[in-house]
Parts: C-alpha cells; structure tokens; sequence
C-alpha cells in the first residue's frame, strides 16, 4: 500500500478543519468530551511490554495498579491485560498475534508491525476519533512534530495510530564520577580518554570490589542488542552505540555512502574498525566478560561492580534508582562522548520521529478510548508516582510532548534553583503544554541541595521525593549535557521495511549479530568481517540496498 505523504497530509488536515468546532478541537458538534466518562462500563482487552524486575507495591500487579484504577475511575474503562511479555520478548508476541489475527483490542507495536497491520487491514481507522476526542493539548504537541506525527500514521487519507512525539532520545555514556574522582581522572571527552578510565577502574579498583571483579564498561544482556537498527531505533540500553559512533560508524543503519548512494553502516570500513577497537577493549578485560548471557546488564550495575554504561537521559527511571539504593554514594554522570575525532563533536545516532504506535484493532466498539488514554495520560502524567510502577506500565501510552519539552525543563529548573525566576513568572499555558513543569517546579527543591550548580550525587536529596529525584535528575544530569554540548545526530535513511527486508531480515540480522560478537568476543579474527559482508550483499544485502535507494530516491 503506498503512502501519499503530502496529498494525505493536507486533505488529513481539512477533514480536521471540518469535523472540528470553531472553538477548537475539544469537542465536536456533538459535544465530545477528551476526558468524559463512559455511561456504562468497557472492557479494554491489553498485551503489555514489563519489566520483570519491576518491584510493585503490595497487592499490584501490571493488570491492576495505580494507572489501571485511575482509568477505571476517570473514564469508566476496565482495563483487562489478556497477556504480558518481557522488553526481549515482546515483539515476538505482537508478531504472534499479528499473524494469527489473534489480536487484543489495544497494543503499542513497532513500524514494521505497525505497517503490516495497515497492510492486513487490521486496525481501526482513528481519523473521526481523533479530530472529535483530541485534546487541545494534544493537538498542540502533535503540530510541533511539524506534523510528522500525523503524516507517518496516515495511509489514504486515514489515521491509524497514534504514535511518538518528544525532543529525542540518545544514547550516551554514564560514568561513576566518584571513581574517577577516587583516581584523580578527569571527565573524558574521545575514545582514548574513555578507554583509559575503563583501564584503570579494572586495574585499579576504586570501588573495592576485588581483584578481577570490576568492570569498566558493561554490554548487552543475554538477548540484548550491541546496538540499534533502522526498525529498532529507540534507545539501545547498555549497548555500544556510542563507541561505534566514535569511528563514525552506524551499524544497523542506512548511511549516504561516499558515492552518495545509501549503503547499510554495518558493512562499512568504519564499522570494521570500530569492532576491531571493541575486540581489543574485550581482549584487555575492559568489557563485562559476560556480555551477552548475563540475564540482566544492570546487575552489575546496581550491584557496584560496573563504572560505566551506555544509556539514555532517562536512566533515573531506570537503574539509577537501585544504584543509590545500595550505595548512596554512587555517583553516575552522563556524558555525550565520545566525540568523533574528525569534527570534534559528539555524533549519536538519532532514533526515528516515529519510533512506537498505540493501535486498536479494526472492529473494537470505542476506538477514542485511545485518544482519550492519552489524553488523560498527558493533562495527569505528574500526579502518578513511577516508584509504585514505571509509567511504561500506563496501557497504551505514546511518549507525547512538546518537541522542546526537556530543554525548556532544564532551563526553568535552572533559572527557579538560581533565583532568577518563581512559579508564578510561568503561565496556565505552559504548564499546559509542558505538562510535568508544574510539578518539576514544585519538587526540585525538595531533592535538589546546595550548591545548586554541583550535580554529583551528593548535592541531592532522592529519598525525600524518588520520584521526583528520578525524573529531575534525568533532565539535569542526563539531558543537560545535550544542551551544553554540541551534538551532530545522525538519522537512518529509513526505519521502514521493505519487500526483501520482510522475507530475508531474520536470517541477515542472525549472521550479523553472531558474526560482530564472535569477533568482539576474539572467538572469530577481524578478517571474519570481510567475509560476513560478502555473504551478506550474497544473502539478499544487495536487493534490499536496492529497495532502499528506490524509496530513498522516491522521497
């Protein structure tokens, strides 16, 4: 099925326009309401993404939590989740039910599946839902994605989804800063600098672990990724991204090749180099000897054994909370390193505008339940607390904000810490668009101690608020670097299918990833990459470089 961008973008546009209000698109001619209840009660069948090491409060459950009431509560929805799968093997179970058109009424999927369910006519058209149930808000964040958000969920003239819309995600390099202190190091800024520190937190142990016990930098888990691909672009947690990006390299990616024509990064002389570099980390013990089958990469993490970890800004979501929790002292930073030593900055692979889709299956009786999810989602994202439940556990939920929401974030927070501003110098209609500033506000002097400018571990208080630790930490120690520094993000070509991606990928992306860890791991010699990219141009590699560059050119 072809998509036409720009005709099904403006008539998309112009049925909005007309099945609107005047006065904006809370409601319609009909008087719907974003956030009214429903007389009776629905059922809302649900597969849902867990964290298997997610701790919940006493009686909670993914199935029955504090997201789940709150729905139930607001809009009268009884959320059933008919079966749940860790991150590892949550696409095979979306392909599953794919396939077998097995589907339950509500899902986030990936693009690839998300453009096989329009192909086989599985989902409900969301086009009137949206324009009737939208919020204003929503409809505020979604325009500034310049209508990416919109365009890249409309097939012939109909939404089907809705999907992501935030400032970016990166990945970059968290540091115990407190080792390196303990060493007298300094914050690194190349490759060389980094392998240095990873060297002598092994050899020489600032965390008191034991001889042969610390690590420098941990990998991938057993089914974990060394990196992202075109069709996984999200944040690729405790891979090697941004050691590959150092040599400019983007393995999984669809880079402009020096004749200008697309080729896929992992076959590049610069991703040669960059396993060939890995292989030598590995061979010196600067790598977790147990990438690749230790069950959870964090492990060593929390545990103190690991002093640096590839991640995104969010980390004090994610494994920084248990890091403290068993040693308050512990203080990771977050760096935008290494830089590429050819342009001097910092060149991180960028993931898509569109990375995750909520869908509702074609057929399902109220398929504004999932508009009005999300907008309840975004008007009351702050009053939840993450530490009785990830948010990620919120059914159906897009990550949906203002293209510049964390950068705006950051400089409030500093402008409120130095003094410079109050609560009352922002507006009803910022808190409304920036949708946590109010509480971001409100909080970060109850975990932020003096100086205000120091953002080791030290000067903050996360026992007084964890979950307003979490996220305020994310923003001014994981994000803020991406503010101060400059940063050059590099895009896939494309994180679509194609026709031979669909019947060959499995098998290609097989022989990429054992080959690149078997040469990483020094189990295969560096040469074993000149053969893996032959066979792979052999294997169906040369066909869909093909279809790449048609859809490419097509653009």
């Amino acid at each position: 099925m072809k998509r036409n961008r720009i005709i099904s973008l403006v008539l998309f546009m112009l049925m909005l326009l007309v099945l609107a209000p005047a006065t904006g698109l809370a409601e319609d001619q009909s008087g719907n309401d974003p956030f009214g209840a429903y007389e009776e009660p629905i059922t809302l069948t649900v597969g849902l993404e867990v964290d298997p090491n997610e701790e919940w409060p006493e009686g909670d459950s993914p199935s029955d939590n504090q997201y789940t009431r709150y729905i139930e509560e607001q809009l009268n929805v009884i959320v059933d989740v008919v079966w749940t799968a860790s991150s590892s093997d949550y696409d095979q179970k979306v392909n599953l039910a794919i396939s077998s058109n097995s589907l339950p009424d509500l899902l986030v999927v990936n693009d690839t599946q998300f453009n096989q369910m329009v192909k086989s006519d599985q989902l409900a058209d969301l086009t009137e839902a949206f324009a009737n149930y939208a919020s204003p808000t929503m409809m505020k964040m979604l325009e500034s994605s310049k209508n990416l958000a919109i365009q890249n969920v409309t097939f012939n003239d109909k939404m089907y989804a809705l999907t992501s819309v935030s400032d970016g995600d990166w990945e970059m390099v968290w540091i115990r800063k407190d080792w390196m202190d303990a060493l007298g190091l300094e914050a690194p800024k190349t490759l060389a600098d980094l392998k240095a520190i990873a060297k002598a937190f092994v050899e020489q142990d600032p965390g008191g672990n034991g001889e042969g016990r610390t690590i420098g930098f941990a990998g991938p888990e057993n089914g974990g990724a060394l990196y992202s691909t075109f069709l996984t672009s999200g944040t690729n947690l405790y891979g090697f991204d941004p050691l590959f990006s150092a040599f400019s390299s983007y393995p999984g990616w669809w880079v402009n090749g020096e004749d200008g024509n697309v080729i896929y990064g992992s076959i590049t002389a610069e991703t040669r180099a960059a396993l060939e570099e890995l292989a030598d980390w590995y061979a010196q013990g600067l790598i977790d000897p147990e990438m690749g089958i230790r069950q959870n990469a964090a492990e060593p993490i929390i545990n103190g054994r690991a002093g640096i970890f590839s991640g995104g800004w969010w980390m004090g979501y994610a494994a920084l909370p248990d890091v403290i929790a068993n040693n308050s002292d512990a203080n990771f930073q977050c760096y935008t390193i290494p830089i590429n030593e050819d342009s001097g900055v910092y060149e991180p692979r960028a993931s898509s505008a569109s990375y995750m889709y909520a869908v509702i299956r074609k057929g399902y009786e109220h398929p504004e339940v999932l508009i009005k999810l999300n907008n309840l989602l975004i008007r009351d994202e702050s009053t939840f607390d993450t530490s009785k439940g990830g948010i990620g556990n919120y059914p159906g939920r897009i990550a949906m904000g203002m293209l510049d929401e964390s950068s705006v974030t950051v400089q409030a927070l500093r402008d409120v810490l130095a003094g410079n501003k109050t609560i009352s110098d922002f507006s009803e209609e910022d808190f409304s668009f920036y949708k946590l500033l109010r509480n971001d506000l409100e909080t970060i002097k109850t975990v932020k101690l003096e100086p205000v400018t120091d953002m080791d571990i030290s000067a903050w208080n996360p026992q007084a608020n964890i979950s307003a630790w979490s996220r305020c930490y994310s923003l001014m120690v994981g994000w803020a670097p991406l503010m101060d520094n400059e940063i050059m993000p590099v895009y896939s070509q494309t994180y679509s299918t194609t026709p031979t991606v669909e019947r060959r990928w499995a098998n290609l992306k097989k022989l990429e990833d054992e080959t690149f860890m078997k040469i990483i791991m020094n189990q295969e010699p560096i040469e074993s990459f000149d053969q893996f990219v032959q066979d792979w141009k052999a294997q169906g590699g040369d066909t869909i470089t093909a279809e790449v560059q048609e859809f490419v050119n097509s653009k």
